[in-house]
């Protein structure tokens, strides 16, 4: 099975971030994390992003703010796909990290989720990594009808609880 890669441009992400581990755990994909910025380390990310597809990954999923360079950086170094998460901050709301992650020059495609959107990114990059691998495409339509389940659930709760007819 291909791995999928977890790059947060800072260790203040990593609260997010745990969404998409957590995610990727319970489909039981093997994961790597690291702290990588396309600012301050841009050689040590780009020689990850370059030697990715040869360790074993078929997906990265990067985590950055403000800025927001990061998911594009590793576009630039390597084929695979990409998947940005444009985090929060203090400044903008991640509209910032938003804008930044999803205006990828033409060439260099990065597949962009919500602010904050771990969880989303995480089942993205379980879909890729799926097109290959027939047990991982079961493991995702359970979880599909594990979500069905649980809102049916609630559902009924809600309608027994608060209807009034």
């Amino acid at each position: 099975m291909k791995k999928a890669a977890i790059i947060m441009g800072s260790d203040s992400d990593l609260k997010v971030m745990q969404g998409a581990m957590d995610t990727l755990k319970a489909l039981d994909i093997p994961y790597a994390v690291r702290i990588l910025s396309a600012h301050r380390t841009p050689d040590a990310a780009a020689a990850f992003a370059k030697t990715a597809q040869a360790e074993g990954f078929g997906v990265i999923i990067a985590a950055a703010g403000k800025a927001a360079h990061l998911a594009g950086a590793m576009a630039a170094n390597t084929l695979l796909p990409v998947v940005g998460v444009p985090m929060k901050s203090s400044t903008l709301d991640g509209l910032d990290a938003l804008l930044s992650t999803v205006q990828m020059p033409s060439g260099m495609p990065v597949a962009t989720v919500a602010i904050d959107g771990a969880v989303n990114a995480a089942l993205l990059a379980a879909q890729i990594i799926a097109l290959s691998d027939a047990p991982l495409m079961s493991r995702l339509a359970d979880y599909r009808a594990a979500q069905t389940r649980k809102v049916e659930e609630k559902d009924l709760r809600i309608a027994e609880e608060y209807s009034n007819l």
